[in-house]
């Protein structure tokens, strides 16, 4: 079963970082990977978990 998908706001408050961020990453082809739904852009939040435990740990 699937969770519900989320948007870029939900992303950006589990991640602590501004929407702006997100949509910047994914002009930049970076952070969590989102698919297309219509118009709109969407997450699966098991994605955005995966894509920040694979970044480097500490704080460079």
């Amino acid at each position: 079963m699937i969770r519900n998908l989320w948007g870029p706001a939900e992303v950006a408050d589990y991640l602590g970082v501004p929407v702006g961020t997100i949509y910047q990453w994914r002009t930049r082809g970076y952070g969590p990977l989102g698919r297309r739904v219509g118009k709109h852009v969407r997450y699966k939040p098991t994605d955005v978990e995966a894509w920040f435990e694979s970044q480097a740990e500490g704080v460079v």
